[in-house]
């Protein structure tokens, strides 16, 4: 069966997948950028803007694993926009035109709207599902390739609640945030059902995958 997977997943060295007070200018709230400046300087990602140059390492290589294999995604309300973009009707999300994904994108939300293609390939879905409800809709769509689970912190702990994650990369940032949304409240035990390994790199992060057993790396 195709595979649950997340990557690239930033989280402060207190377990926050965001910061408070998110809005139109402030996606990830008083965390601003920090949280990213580490996948920001990687060759992948000057790559994936159209640019040159960035650096290789640990950070480019695990940031490459994005996409490979990857045919639909699932996120939660609030990857999709800021809080009260529901009442928005010419929202179409933070990517602009032609968004990253280029597959199929389940969006989980209590306010469903009309399905969206966008340029690339990518088509937003609205849906007010369960974690178990929506991956069997994404998988469906994903043309036998994987599924990937991006965020925000609170949909990533709804599918790991559920044993729904069979691959989660998460990146451990050097940084104190105090407040935001963290994603490991409530997963007490969770490394028990997973193989984890650790991989530091010259940045100062710490890449930690949680790969279920029986699951290729």
């Amino acid at each position: 069966m195709p595979l649950a997977r997340v990557h690239n997943f930033s989280l402060s060295l207190d377990g926050y997948g965001t910061g408070e007070g998110l809005g139109r200018d402030a996606p990830f709230g008083h965390a601003g950028e920090r949280l990213h400046q580490w996948m920001f300087a990687t060759r992948w990602w000057h790559e994936m803007t159209g640019g040159s140059g960035g650096q290789g390492g640990p950070d480019d290589t695990f940031a490459r694993r994005f996409a490979p294999g990857i045919g639909a995604e699932i996120m939660g309300a609030g990857k999709f926009g800021p809080p009260g973009w529901h009442d928005d009707p010419e929202w179409k999300g933070w990517w602009g035109p032609n968004p990253p994904f280029h597959t199929p994108v389940f969006v989980l939300t209590h306010h469903p709207r009309p399905t969206l293609a966008m340029e690339g390939g990518t088509t937003f879905h609205f849906l007010d599902a369960s974690p178990a409800e929506a991956l069997e809709r994404a998988r469906a769509a994903a043309g036998g390739q994987d599924v990937r689970i991006g965020g925000g912190p609170t949909t990533v702990r709804a599918f790991l609640a559920a044993r729904l994650i069979d691959h989660l990369h998460v990146v451990v940032v050097p940084i104190l945030l105090g407040r935001g949304v963290r994603l490991w409240d409530g997963l007490e035990g969770l490394e028990r059902d997973y193989t984890v390994e650790a991989v530091s790199s010259p940045t100062g992060v710490t890449h930690l995958t949680f790969t279920r057993a029986g699951v290729a790396p």
